[in-house]
């Protein structure tokens, strides 16, 4: 069983940045992948951004390119979601993920973290 729990969500302006962060109590050998997701107001959830736990590999989508760092603690108990340089459209619901070694999708979720960046 994976049991994740995001924190770090926060009011901030435009220009500004934040570090989410999120807990992972896991089992490490049932894990394949680490993700963050967003979910902006009326549209549909996106991958941000993804780690593989095995040898760290990052990969990111578009929007998130250049501006966002995914990474993990030395333990990988931790996955954290840096966001430099923060829009206004970058407001969302944040979600921690975990894809289970042997699944083809993420199957595990956090409840999600409030990301507000005011113009």
């Amino acid at each position: 069983q994976v049991q994740l729990a995001e924190s770090g969500g926060s009011l901030v302006q435009a220009g500004d940045s934040l570090r989410l962060s999120c807990t992972v109590a896991v089992r490490a050998f049932e894990i394949a992948f680490l993700a963050w997701f967003r979910k902006p107001p009326g549209k549909a959830r996106r991958i941000a951004a993804s780690i593989r736990y095995d040898d760290g590999l990052t990969w990111y989508e578009d929007f998130a390119k250049g501006r966002f760092t995914i990474s993990t603690d030395n333990d990988k108990n931790t996955v954290y979601l840096q966001m430099d340089n923060l829009k206004p459209e970058d407001t969302a619901l944040y979600y921690c993920a975990a894809r289970s070694k042997g699944f083809g999708s993420y199957n595990f979720w956090g409840q999600g973290a409030q990301v507000v960046v005011s113009s």
